[in-house]
């Protein structure tokens, strides 16, 4: 890589800091975000496993759950093995285009989930506002529509962020000071005008984080409104229940999501606090959304029962 006044032109390789003020006790703070990323992979793991298999989970609200186990294992996938690396071994080293590569993998992935979340509210609507059409609205043609769009939406918006990155050329560090690839934080490394990067980057935040929310929350507002308006206590509280599990996974989603967001941009937190709380943004919804959702769900949880009891039983 060339230097030139201290400046680097199309560097090769970044270093990445990992938890700058904390380099002194990030081996230890390594072991808590190794918990959450088993935890992760076994709970979304068990989910692909358990969805496909169990008949009474064929419904619209699951297949969705399925897909966002997915997108859940593929966050854990992008982010877990080279910030663990840094924690633990020191190997903070990474070809820029890896870098790129991962940046649009968390991304992508955090727009889906996103998506995710939306149409996943978009099935409650309809559950609980036109039920009788449910299945004529809800086909499997749909669904993988719904799914498809989504992916779609978040690849498209997103692959542009490592484009335009890419078209930069000079840099006044190759020190990304964070534990993975973040946009904004690659962006930080230019030493020429980013104001295009930044523009985008906001336009991309807005159009799949603001909105998925206003969305949703939308959705939220005609669902009660329709369970407000049931005349029976007992049938407002079982269709409020179906609800419980999603407005929590979307709460703990989108409020960490905001405040990182924000914060990077916006607001005065110290570097450290910004990177810890970025990533248990990115890695405690993996780890609680099966907790979740196995918890709210009867046939998830009988059928945990079972392996449990299968496993005791073989041990016997």
């Amino acid at each position: 890589m060339g230097l030139t006044n201290m400046s680097y032109t199309v560097p090769r390789t970044v270093i990445l800091m990992g938890i700058p003020g904390l380099e002194h006790i990030q081996f230890w703070i390594g072991f808590p975000f190794f918990c959450m990323c088993l935890v992760a992979l076994l709970g979304n793991i068990f989910l692909l496993i358990v969805i496909p298999v169990e008949h009474s989970l064929h419904q619209p609200m699951y297949i969705f759950l399925a897909v966002l186990a997915a997108t859940d294992l593929g966050l854990c996938v992008a982010i877990a093995p080279k910030m663990l690396a840094i924690f633990w071994f020191g190997l903070c080293s990474m070809a820029f285009d890896v870098c790129l590569v991962q940046l649009f993998f968390i991304h992508a992935l955090q727009g889906m989930e996103s998506g995710i979340l939306l149409v996943m509210a978009f099935d409650r609507y309809i559950a609980i506002c036109d039920p009788l059409r449910y299945t004529v609205i809800l086909t499997p043609s749909v669904l993988v529509w719904m799914v498809i769009v989504v992916a779609i939406r978040a690849t498209v918006l997103v692959g542009v962020l490592p484009i335009l990155l890419k078209r930069l050329q000079l840099f006044h560090s190759v020190v990304i000071v964070h534990s993975y690839c973040e946009h904004m934080a690659v962006v930080k490394l230019a030493a020429e005008d980013v104001h295009v990067n930044k523009s985008y980057g906001l336009f991309v935040a807005f159009a799949i984080l603001g909105f998925d929310v206003i969305c949703v929350i939308t959705s939220y507002i005609l669902i009660f409104q329709a369970v407000f308006h049931l005349p029976q206590k007992e049938a407002r509280l079982k269709a409020f229940n179906t609800c419980t599990a999603h407005i929590f996974v979307f709460l703990e989603f989108y409020i960490l999501a905001f405040f990182s967001f924000f914060s990077h941009r916006f607001g005065h937190v110290l570097p450290y606090a910004h990177i810890l709380l970025s990533t248990i943004y990115l890695l405690v919804p993996p780890a609680l959304n099966p907790i979740v959702y196995g918890v709210k769900t009867k046939e998830i949880r009988k059928r945990v029962i079972q392996i449990l009891t299968l496993k005791i039983g073989i041990q016997h």
